[in-house]
């Protein structure tokens, strides 16, 4: 058991933190023993909270429960179960609140940071406030990681720690892959990955899609419904989402003329995929192959060393 003693650190949000992409603003431990009150005291403005009340954050936490059990309820979770070796994650924005059992108590671990790195992963779907709670599997390897951030909380250094925002996201990176490894046991799971995989190798001319949910024995509705969630788009908005990111490479990395890439990729025509186009990324086809013409034509020619 980690014999580091219970604290809790809170700093202003820096300037490098949108530079770097993920800052750690900050951290603390707490052992609340069997029935004590709780939160414990001394959490600052913005951060305390009461059962009654609940709270609203202004940046994101990783709370790990290292030993215990107890209860959290969101607005869009309701209330849920907490057990030993999971981590809650917090949400800016989103209403919450936590407790130990009063029976149990419990061991609690967290990192407070921001950053739009932060903002991305949760933009892009890999987490989401309506799953906040990941149950490890590998206990062990979170709480090393974890604790080396508190090791250098507690051994401040003058200016931004850009390598505590690195731990962060190694956090953030161990916390996907633990919803990947769970997702991938579950048999929907396995039927979206597919689904994707026949879009990805299917572009220019893919099945309809009730025929995609047909092969994989799903009703479309339900299909097309459960596809959005997982990954964002609709069936027909993934498949126009891939093509149009082909058809971006091949513009910036070719020559290759607008008409043929539309051919390849299935489109009706150059007006339907450059209207496709500017509608997905606010910008015409050839408008973007210019500025990634002129910005290869801006760097400095490759001069080998004369030895």
């Amino acid at each position: 058991m980690n014999s580091t003693p219970d604290f809790l650190t809170y700093s202003p949000i820096p300037p490098d933190a949108d530079v770097w992409g993920l800052a750690i603003v900050g951290s603390g431990r707490a052992v609340i023993q069997p029935r004590t009150p709780y939160p414990p005291q001394g959490h600052g403005e913005g951060h305390a909270f009461t059962w009654q009340t609940g709270r609203v954050l202004g940046a994101y936490q990783l709370v790990y429960i290292a030993e215990g059990s107890g209860e959290f309820e969101s607005k869009p979770t309701g209330r849920v179960m907490v057990n030993s070796g999971s981590v809650i994650m917090l949400f800016p924005g989103v209403w919450h609140r936590y407790r130990p059992d009063v029976r149990t108590g419990w061991t609690e671990l967290w990192v407070e940071y921001v950053g739009p790195t932060a903002d991305r992963l949760l933009n892009g779907g890999v987490f989401s406030d309506q799953h906040p709670i990941v149950e490890l599997r590998r206990n062990e390897e979170f709480r090393v990681t974890l604790d080396s951030i508190h090791q250098r909380v507690l051994q401040p250094s003058p200016g931004f720690d850009a390598e505590a925002g690195s731990i962060g996201l190694q956090l953030l990176a161990r916390l996907a892959e633990e919803r990947r490894g769970c997702a991938a046991e579950l048999p929907l799971d396995t039927a979206i990955a597919r689904a994707e995989r026949i879009l990805v190798e299917h572009l220019h001319d893919p099945p309809p899609m009730p025929a995609v949910a047909a092969e994989l024995g799903l009703a479309y509705s339900y299909f097309r419904r459960e596809f959005k969630q997982r990954t964002g788009f609709s069936p027909r908005h993934y498949l126009q989402r891939l093509r149009l990111e082909k058809a971006r490479r091949l513009m910036g990395t070719t020559a290759e003329p607008i008409k043929s890439i539309a051919d390849r990729l299935g489109f009706n025509s150059p007006f339907h995929l450059s209207s496709a186009f500017k509608k997905e990324f606010d910008i015409s086809p050839q408008h973007w192959r210019r500025a990634m013409m002129q910005r290869r034509e801006s760097r400095p020619p490759f001069q080998q060393e004369t030895p």
